[in-house]
């Protein structure tokens, strides 16, 4: 059993080692570098990019899609696990929380990235039509992104508080912001019992608002009538595949904080098989909307998409469509069935393979579909028949991940990463019987 202060050394905030600030550097300079590459971008306009009148939708949309997949992991491991009281979700649950949140608020931003004249967003609301996707998009990602928020910061209350007390004399500043986040945390029974209350309702509401983001998300693409797209389909596609995204982040995020904070005694490897178990159902799920996607239409599908199937399988896209399909998913897919590959190093180096296939198969959802329009293309420079980003678009691109991860590592950083609060009622609660025993 393990004092107050004892799990504060363990979970709460920590200095950056030199590790650290070499890490913290290294995003910084790519956000920088990524900054530079936008404001250039906002003088010269969409031409430094290599996105044209084919190829609207670059690598910021792929790079939008791939944000919001991975976000949706505060539906499934954190509001669908809290609502069945899935106990050996606790030593994960915050930093899924915070993944989500980190992902979501990119994808907003990655929005305004992709817009041509970023000072007329307000038109999105001004002027906004219900029977478009865009403007349902608009609506569905601010509330989740407040949502989120909300599922991150209440029960985070009572260890902020913890963190206020334990501040009071050593470090009064820390003592001051901790305690202005806590609220007046005083572990009253209506505040608690009002906690509780608001938890569950974000745990409700939260995951309607992930299946109806990544729904809008497919109905922006499937509503188009463009080939590759036009699929009913595409919502539960969409849907499996943010699945997949999303465990694959937060098992690479919690192998990393579990090593960098050395927290084996907190999250064991009963957690990661626990963990693998579920991210090999969500691999299994989206293999089988894989074989709807891809395989069926090989049999039924007309002149344009037969056309569009075979640039993914044997021309320019094949490459990178066989390495995401087979390296990317049904490898993956096999592997966490043995519990030998649900062991944390294994699962972790499984898990970066999968979010990086992931990422690119986003991509390959965008791009090759784009290259084959309404209207044949003719009359256009051969450059426009093909799609590659540009350097000013990786650098933004990159900044934007960086970014995401810079956010991830200043919560884990500030915030104790596994509730304080949770494991002292724990050992309280473990000891109470021992003690009416005797």
């Amino acid at each position: 059993m393990k004092t107050r202060e004892q799990l504060i050394e363990d979970l709460g905030p920590r200095k950056f080692n030199r590790g650290g600030m070499v890490w913290v550097g290294f995003l910084l300079v790519l956000i920088v570098a990524g900054l530079i590459a936008y404001i250039d971008q906002l003088i010269q306009g969409q031409v430094v990019t290599n996105m044209r009148d084919y190829v609207l939708w670059g690598v910021y949309i792929s790079n939008f899609v791939f944000f919001v997949a991975t976000s949706f992991v505060s539906a499934i491991a954190v509001a669908a696990l809290r609502l069945t009281n899935s106990q050996w979700r606790r030593p994960f649950v915050r930093l899924a929380e915070i993944v989500s949140l980190a992902c979501i608020i990119m994808a907003g931003l990655t929005i305004m990235i992709d817009m041509a004249r970023p000072d007329r967003i307000l038109n999105l609301f001004i002027h906004a039509r219900l029977q478009s996707p865009i403007t349902w998009d608009v609506i569905i990602i601010p509330t989740f992104m407040a949502v989120s928020l909300l599922l991150l910061y209440f029960p985070l209350l009572p260890d902020l508080a913890i963190l206020r007390d334990h501040y009071a004399k050593a470090k009064p500043r820390l003592r001051k912001i901790y305690g202005a986040l806590a609220l007046k945390w005083q572990w009253t029974e209506k505040q608690l019992r009002l906690q509780g209350r608001s938890v569950h309702l974000l745990a409700l509401m939260i995951i309607p608002l992930g299946l109806i983001l990544e729904s809008i998300d497919a109905y922006l693409f499937s509503t188009t009538y463009r080939v590759g797209w036009d699929s009913s389909n595409f919502a539960p596609y969409f849907i499996s595949g943010a699945m997949v995204a999303g465990l694959g982040a937060l098992i690479s995020v919690v192998y990393v904080v579990r090593r960098y904070r050395k927290l084996t005694e907190y999250i064991t490897e009963y957690h990661f098989d626990k963990l693998g178990k579920l991210f090999n159902l969500a691999l299994l799920v989206y293999v089988y909307f894989n074989v709807n996607e891809y395989v069926i239409p090989l049999f039924t599908s007309k002149k344009g998409e037969s056309e569009h199937l075979e640039t993914l399988l044997e021309g320019e896209f094949a490459p990178a469509f066989w390495a995401v399909t087979l390296v990317g998913l049904l490898l993956p897919a096999i592997l966490t069935i043995f519990k030998r590959y649900r062991k944390p190093k294994a699962l972790f180096t499984i898990a970066v393979i999968v979010v990086i296939g992931s990422w690119w198969k986003r991509y390959l959802i965008v791009t090759p579909t784009l290259l084959h329009p309404y209207l044949p293309i003719q009359g256009v420079p051969e450059s426009w028949r093909h799609y590659f980003p540009s350097m000013h678009e990786w650098l933004i691109t990159s900044a934007t991940l960086a970014m995401a991860l810079l956010i991830i590592t200043l919560l884990v950083r500030y915030l104790p990463v596994i509730s304080i609060d949770k494991l002292l009622e724990d050992q309280k609660a473990a000891v109470q019987p021992k003690t009416q025993e005797s």
